[in-house]
């Protein structure tokens, strides 16, 4: 997801990067929902919120 959205020139400064890359997002999300912590979309948490798309 990193490499695309850097491909797509919208991750540009390296802290952003860096912390894009160390961060898992699936530690965000349901488990039911894991398997898509890395698509471009928002995601419920499992207290009635949601994570942001990556860039959205």
């Amino acid at each position: 997801m990193v490499q695309a959205l850097i491909a797509e020139g919208l991750l540009k400064t390296r802290e952003v990067i860096n912390s894009m890359s160390r961060v898992p997002r699936e530690l965000f999300v349901s488990t039911h929902m894991r398997q898509y912590a890395y698509n471009d979309t928002p995601l419920p948490t499992e207290y009635g919120q949601t994570i942001s798309a990556p860039l959205g």
